[in-house]
């Protein structure tokens, strides 16, 4: 086999691998408020959304171009796909650290500092003007804007349902949350399967394999049911952190953080193409429905160690990556 095809083939699997931990890592975004709240139990949350990720990869591809051809331009050949292939591994080892620890940390912000720092190390074009206007200001004003609607939104639900009995409404939002919860999980589909397209065809563009950025069928399928089946394996360690640590949840406040960040990531994914990360809007929703009810309500130690290992993470994911392309590049042609 030609050394080309066989790196294409090394880093289409590799980018698999990503999708997977990608989706067992970031379960909880979709679940863990459903779960905390009763709603749904623990295996039927991460079989719907499993099933509602697959749906959700198959509804566009705005996202997939972004990453595809927005972040780096790789040179042809094996050198190029060293980069990519750097650049995946960053991500892949800052995800498991992260899951590790039990920290909802961003697979979106390792996997685009991973290529950033494999770009940087290797000499390769960054597009630092895409980086800027499509990937950090929405990556920066996701979570703002969770936060915020999110607690408007908790406001307000709590002054409409002021009258209502307690146990009443709780039984009505508990069964909202079903649909609030794939909706969640459909946007984290949308979101988070596309950006592992969008490596898939950097890699089989910079092997000669593809040209352009459009998404090959077999490229959606594959990244499609590669995080499936790693939202359903779970990702229990964040999910108790995401369900319990941040605030203590009901179902209203469930229903109306799922909503918000569902809302939030269809916008940036189908208005504007920007590949936002899923587990700060819905970490960031969850926190905004915490302090609609009272700034004392949020366990403001645990929101900021998760606020550290966000800043950390696409600078850490670009240094494992940065350090992984010094090791490779010595045997690349």
């Amino acid at each position: 086999m030609d050394l080309v095809v066989f790196l294409v083939v090394v880093v289409v699997a590799v980018a698999l691998v990503f999708d997977f931990t990608n989706g067992f890592h970031d379960t909880a975004n979709a679940v863990a408020t459903s779960v905390s709240t009763r709603a749904l139990t623990p295996r039927a949350a991460v079989t719907l959304a499993a099933v509602m990720n697959l749906v959700g990869a198959m509804l566009g591809t705005g996202v997939a171009e972004t990453i595809g051809s927005g972040i780096i331009t790789p040179p042809s050949g094996a050198h190029g796909l060293g980069v990519v292939l750097a650049g995946l591994l960053g991500a892949i080892a800052w995800n498991l650290v992260t899951w590790r620890l039990g920290l909802p940390s961003s697979s979106s912000h390792a996997l685009i500092g991973g290529l950033m720092g494999a770009g940087i190390a290797s000499a390769t074009e960054v597009h630092w003007d895409v980086i800027g206007w499509i990937v950090a200001v929405p990556m920066v004003a996701s979570p703002l804007v969770g936060f915020l609607l999110a607690a408007g939104a908790m406001i307000g639900v709590l002054w409409w349902a002021r009258d209502a009995p307690y146990r009443r409404a709780t039984r009505r939002f508990r069964l909202a949350q079903t649909v609030s919860a794939s909706a969640m999980a459909l946007g984290h589909g949308l979101q988070d399967a596309q950006k592992t397209m969008g490596v898939i065809v950097l890699a089989i563009v910079a092997g000669g394999l593809h040209e352009g950025s459009t998404i090959p069928l077999w490229v959606k399928l594959s990244a499609a049911v590669a995080l499936a089946l790693g939202t359903y394996v779970g990702g229990w360690r964040i999910m108790r952190t995401l369900g319990r640590r941040v605030v203590d949840l009901d179902p209203p406040r469930g229903f109306v953080a799922e909503s918000v960040a569902a809302a939030v990531l269809y916008v940036a994914a189908l208005g504007f193409h920007a590949p936002v990360s899923t587990t700060h809007t819905i970490t960031a929703a969850i926190t905004g429905v915490g302090a609609g009810r009272g700034l004392g309500a949020v366990r403001w130690g645990v929101a900021r160690s998760i606020v550290v290992a966000w800043v950390l993470t696409a600078p850490a994911a670009g240094l494992i990556a940065a350090g992984g392309y010094l090791v490779l590049s010595p045997v690349l042609p």
